[in-house]
This record gives structure tokens, sequence and C-alpha cells, in this order.
């Protein structure tokens, strides 16, 4: 199967383990979540199956994606034709807003990191060099956050927040941090959200609080 983040095992220098900014953050309830299962189950549809399929065109888009800035060859042979042609049609919606949005080169390509400071680790999807013209009149270095499903939720945010701070942490300053929600089916949709200053800042402080209960609750 494709990559997962998720399962990326994050240590420190001496080899201790530490936890990725998506463990830290799942340990906050997500109540629309919950409901959006509750009313697939009263549609009959079986939840299990219907997120597995789902998530499978959402990991493929999303490498089709990052393995063209990686320069490297997408394995798509663990995925079935529908799958594939989903997410060859997620990652069009991408190129789409490339063409209005000019990447001169990237920078960092899913490189997995880790926060000596605060204990934590994560790989950030893209760090990119955006063309002259395309927002501003000067190049900017951008953290691209590629998410896939119904839109984008405030932990979507908070990861942000950290990725930017991690990121800073090894030397990557980033001008601007975008969150690019690409649909996977007909019934979602493509959604982009800049993050402005206040939401990193506050978003930052909501990882450290998780980050503090999660080492808490591991008796750290």
């Amino acid at each position: 199967m494709a990559r997962d983040k998720a399962h990326t095992r994050y240590k420190l220098g001496d080899g201790t383990a530490v936890p990725g900014a998506t463990t830290v953050l799942g340990i906050l309830n997500k109540p629309a979540l919950v409901k959006w299962s509750n009313n697939l189950g009263l549609a009959g549809i079986d939840v299990s199956k219907y997120v597995d399929d789902k998530a499978a065109i959402g990991t493929l888009g999303h490498a089709l994606i990052t393995d063209h800035y990686a320069g490297r060859e997408t394995d798509t042979s663990d995925y079935s034709a529908n799958q594939i042609d989903a997410a060859t049609n997620s990652a069009l919606s991408f190129w789409e807003w490339v063409r209005g949005h000019p990447i001169k080169r990237a920078i960092l390509v899913e490189k997995p990191l880790v926060s000596k400071a605060h204990g934590y680790g994560g790989t950030p999807d893209l760090v990119v060099e955006m063309a002259d013209g395309s927002e501003n009149a000067f190049p900017t270095k951008e953290l691209i956050d590629l998410k896939t499903g119904k839109g984008i939720w405030p932990e979507h945010v908070w990861q942000g927040a950290t990725y930017r701070m991690l990121l800073r942490e090894h030397g990557y300053v980033v001008d601007r941090v975008r969150i690019l929600n690409i649909p996977r089916s007909e019934d979602e949709s493509f959604v982009e959200k800049v993050l402005s200053e206040k939401e990193l800042e506050t978003g930052w402080q909501i990882f450290l609080h998780c980050l503090a209960i999660y080492n808490l609750q591991k008796g750290r």
C-alpha cells in the first residue's frame, strides 16, 4: 500500500521515540466525524468499507502529486482500476489549481522532521517556492498541506501551525501556510485556506497543550 505518514516513526538523535503531530492532535474529540459516521450508518452504508475505499483514493491522489515533485514513479499496483481513475481525477484538480498558482520549485517533499526542542515529529507535504506573479510581486516560500475529504477542519489548521514551527526549527522559514482540500468524488469540493498569523499562533498553542496532555497520559 502507498506511504502512510500516520505510521511514520519519529525518533530523537538518541533513539528516543516521539509522537507525530497527527497522533498528538488525535487526543481531541471530533464531533463532526462522529455525526458523519452516524449519518452513513443510518443511510445503510458500510462505514468501514466506505472509509477504506475513500482513504485509498485519497492516499493515491496525494501520492500522485507529491511523487511528481519528488521525481519518482507512483506505485499503483495495490489499487483497483476505479480507485486509480478517481485518484487521477483528484490530482487533476490540484494541477488545475497550479495553473493559477505557478510553483517554481519544490524545496522539501514529504520530509520527516523531528523537533528536538518539543519532542514531536511531522512530515510536511510540500514546501515550495511560488513563481513570480503567483500572488505577489516576489517569489515566496510556502508550506502546502494536502488534504482529501469533505473540507478543511480545525485540526488541519492546528497541524499546519505545528508544521510551520517544525520547519522553522530546521531552518526552513515559510512565508505562507496553505491547506488544499482535494476532492475524491463528485460530492466533495476543492477548498483552499491560507492561514492567518492569528490562526497559526492559536493552532500552535493548542498543539502545545495537546502535547503536554499526551505526555502526561504517557507518564513522561
